[in-house]
C-alpha cells in the first residue's frame, strides 16, 4: 500500500498551493504599484549616481579649450599691435627748470640751428611715469577711473611727505633723445614704487600699458625724430659736444603735486602741454582753489561718463529694446484710437 503524500500531491494541497501562488502574484502588484506613487520613481538612476555622457563632456571640454585659445590668440594680436597713445605725465611747472632747459636749448641751436626743430617746446617739458594704449572713448573713461583709484595709493606711498624731484646733468638714448637726468636720491625709490603701482593699476582694468624696458625717469628736451628729414641733411646722432658744457648742470628741482593723463595725438594746449584727459593731485603742496575745482569737475566728468555707460549698456540690451518697440507700438495704437474717437464725436457734433 502506498502512503498518503509519499508520491503524489492531493485535491486539498493543490488548492492550498494554487492559492499561496494567487497571493504572491497579488502582493508583488501591489508593491509594485506603490512603488510607482512613492516620490523616487521617475528618478534617473545614471543621475542618482553621477553617472554622465562622456562624449557630451569632451565635446564641452573642447569647446572651452577653442575659446581660451582664440582668447590667447586675440590677446596675443593685440599686444603685437601695441601703440601707446596715452600717458601718465608729470608737468614741469618750476620756471629755474624750465629757463635753465631753454638756455641749454639756444646753446645747441647757436652750434647748429638745424637742430631747433628738433627741440621739445616748454609747455611740454614733464617725466612720463606710464604709457598706455587707449583705443576709444569707453578706454579713456576706464583709463579716467583708473588714475582716480591712482590717488590713494601714492598717497599711502609718500606717507604725508612731498616728492621733490631733482634735475642735474645731460644724457642720451643711443644719441637720439637728449634729456636732462633725474639726479640721485632718496625719492627715487618713491618715484619708481608709483611707477609700478601706475603699471598694474592700469592692467588690472584691463589696459594694455608699460613698455618692455625698464622704467627709467627723464626730462627729454629734444628728439631727432621730430624732424625726420634731419637723416637726410647728415645729422644722425646728437653730439655729446653739443651740450658738455651741461653735462653736471643742476637744473633745479621739481615739486611734484600732480599727475595728468594725457593723449601723444589730440591737439596741444594753447601754452603748448599736451591735451589732458582727466588729473589728480598728489604730496604736501599747498593746494589752491582752482586745483580743487578742477580735481571736482574731474570727479563729476566721470561720474557723468559712467551713467551714461551704464544707460548705453541698458539701451543695448535685447529685453530694453523690445520693451521700448512695445511701448511705441502700444501708444501708436492709443493715438490711432484716439484720433478715430474724436472722428466719431466731430460727426455725431456735425
Amino acid at each position: 500500500m502506498e502512503r498518503p503524500g509519499s508520491g503524489g500531491i492531493n485535491s486539498s494541497e493543490s488548492e492550498n498551493v494554487s492559492r499561496k501562488n494567487e497571493m504572491s502574484e497579488e502582493f508583488e502588484a501591489s508593491t509594485v504599484d506603490s512603488l510607482i506613487n512613492m516620490p523616487f520613481a521617475t528618478i534617473d538612476i545614471k543621475d542618482d549616481y553621477a553617472i554622465t555622457d562622456v562624449p557630451q563632456i569632451r565635446l564641452k571640454r573642447n569647446i572651452e579649450n577653442e575659446q581660451i585659445k582664440n582668447d590667447q590668440i586675440k590677446k596675443k594680436k593685440r599686444q603685437k599691435d601695441y601703440q601707446p597713445n596715452y600717458f601718465l605725465s608729470i608737468p614741469i611747472t618750476n620756471k629755474e627748470i624750465i629757463g635753465g632747459i631753454k638756455i641749454l636749448q639756444n646753446a645747441i641751436i647757436q652750434q647748429d640751428k638745424r637742430l631747433a626743430k628738433a627741440m621739445v617746446s616748454d609747455g611740454s617739458f614733464h617725466i612720463t611715469l606710464l604709457v598706455m594704449q587707449l583705443l576709444n572713448e569707453d578706454e579713456v573713461n576706464i583709463g579716467i577711473n583708473a588714475l582716480l583709484e591712482l590717488k590713494p595709493c601714492i598717497e599711502e606711498i609718500l606717507q604725508g611727505k612731498h616728492l621733490t624731484l631733482p634735475f642735474q646733468g645731460i644724457d642720451t638714448f643711443g644719441n637720439q633723445v637728449g634729456f636732462v637726468k633725474l639726479a640721485e636720491g632718496d625719492h627715487i625709490i618713491p618715484l619708481l614704487e608709483i611707477a609700478e603701482t601706475a603699471k598694474k593699476t592700469f592692467q588690472e582694468k584691463g589696459i594694455l600699458a608699460g613698455e618692455s624696458r625698464s622704467f627709467k625717469p627723464h626730462l627729454t628736451f629734444m628728439k631727432l625724430s621730430k624732424a625726420p628729414w634731419l637723416r637726410k641733411n647728415g645729422v644722425k646722432k646728437i653730439d655729446p659736444e653739443l651740450y658738455e658744457k651741461f653735462i653736471s648742470h643742476k637744473f633745479g628741482e621739481e615739486l611734484c603735486s600732480r599727475i595728468d593723463l594725457c593723449s601723444m595725438l589730440k591737439k596741444k594746449q594753447s601754452d603748448g602741454y599736451y591735451h589732458c584727459e582727466s588729473s589728480i593731485v598728489i604730496g604736501k603742496k599747498p593746494v589752491g582753489i582752482q586745483d580743487l575745482i578742477n580735481e571736482a569737475l574731474h570727479r563729476e566728468r566721470m561720474g557723468l561718463k559712467a551713467k551714461v555707460q551704464q544707460i548705453k549698456k541698458l539701451l543695448l540690451k535685447p529685453e530694453t529694446q523690445a520693451k521700448i518697440r512695445r511701448e511705441l507700438f502700444e501708444g501708436r495704437l492709443i493715438d490711432n484710437s484716439n484720433q478715430a474717437n474724436h472722428v466719431e464725436f466731430s460727426a455725431t457734433l456735425t
